[in-house]
Parts: structure tokens; sequence; C-alpha cells
């Protein structure tokens, strides 16, 4: 089964929040609703999403707050503003903080279809298998499948936490994997005893990978870790 794209939809209009979700769903795009900016932060914490749709005017967190944060964890995944702020100071405020793009409402779904599909594509993200199939090195990675070939050799299953782990520092390859996110990506709970699972669970991919030496698992003290595939073997 092909993976949907997933969305991070954060919306308090109860009507419009529904509305949205249900046409994205219908595009086959695998979309989560949140009410507001809590438990929008909340969810990117604990789930993995391809491209997130924030309003701004929302309770507990606006959607500027949102994206601050979703950003100190993912510098690159796309944001998108759904406002009926239209002044100058709030647009470029939003660019600011690294939009991708903004949509003064109200506004057409199709028109925001069309916006999503253009920050998709300008992302590297137009597929299921751009999201899913990594190569690194000799080795090609598939999420879906869970399994991981080198060269012409036979594909290695993976377990379910080894599969969602590397796909995690695939996402962040050559960039460090913040150690409490993957703890709450792959374990829901950053507690001291999935942190020791988690380092047990490095060390079985470090093997996993270790006929390609241009590719390292590297620690990042007091951050967590990175996935190094270097250029040249």
């Amino acid at each position: 089964m092909e993976r949907k794209v997933s969305i991070l939809l954060a919306e308090d209009d109860v009507n419009l929040g529904s509305l949205l979700k249900q046409y994205l769903d219908a595009k086959n795009y695998a979309t989560d609703l949140y009410p507001d900016g809590e438990k929008a932060t909340e969810g990117f914490h604990h789930n993995i999403y391809d491209i997130c749709i924030l309003d701004i005017m929302m309770p507990k967190k606006d959607g500027f707050q949102v994206a601050t944060e979703i950003r100190e964890i993912n510098t690159d995944i796309p944001i998108i503003f759904l406002t009926a702020k239209n002044l100058k100071e709030d647009v470029l405020n939003g660019f600011k903080i690294g939009a991708d793009d903004y949509i003064t409402k109200p506004f057409n779904m199709e028109e925001l279809l069309l916006r999503i599909e253009a920050v998709l594509r300008r992302s590297g993200i137009t597929d299921s298998e751009a999201v899913t199939v990594y190569n690194l090195g000799s080795y090609v990675y598939d999420s879906n499948k869970q399994t991981l070939q080198f060269k012409a050799q036979e594909p290695v299953k993976l377990t379910t936490k080894e599969s969602e782990l590397l796909r995690l520092l695939c996402m962040n390859m050559n960039k460090v994997l913040e150690r409490n996110y993957a703890l709450n990506q792959v374990w829901e709970d950053d507690n001291y005893f999935n942190a020791r699972s988690m380092d047990v669970y490095i060390t079985k991919l470090r093997k996993l990978l270790r006929e390609d030496p241009s590719i390292e698992i590297l620690n990042i003290h007091g951050k967590g870790y990175k996935l190094i595939v270097s250029e040249n073997n």
C-alpha cells in the first residue's frame, strides 16, 4: 500500500477545519486536524508530517508560535499559513518565520490544493516514492516494505522500530536528528528506558549499514544523531 502525503492542519474554526480535512482526505492526503496551536504542536512532536497548514489566529498558541516551534525541530518541512489577516506586516512576519506560502481567507478549495501541490513539488515531495524510498550509498531502503538492500543481495527485512528510526535518520540526512524528537516519534515517550532502547537500535542500524564505509551514524553529544552519507566512496 502506498504511503499518502501527510498533512498537519491546524484550524480553530470547527466548520472550516472539518470541511478542509474532508476535502484533503478526498484528494488522497492523510490529514490530521488540530483545533488549536497547542494541540498542533503536540501532534507534530508525535507524528511524521510532510507539510503543515496553519491558521494564524488560534487559541493557546497562534500560527506564528506553532511555526516557530516546528522550525526549531525541522527546518525544511513546508508551511502554509491560512489567515483572515492580510496586513503587509503579517505577511512579512509569516515569511520571516519560514512560510512557504500564505493564503488569505476566504479562499477557493481548488486554489488551496494547487498551492499545496506547488509547495510539495518545490520541496521534492511529489509522489509516494519520493518520501518512502531512499538511496544510501550502496544501499536502498524502502520504508513501505521495511527492507534494506545492499547492492544485488537479498533485501533484509527490518523490524518496525528499526525501519521507523532509519526513516527519521533518512529524512534528516546529513543533519542532526534530535534525540527527544526521535524518541517521541518512534517510542511515543522520551523516558530513560526508551532512550537506552534507542541506543541499542542505533547500534543495530550501524551493523546493518556497515558494508558501505561511506555511511556513518554519528552521535552528536547532547543533541542526537546524524546520518552521514559521503558522496565519494
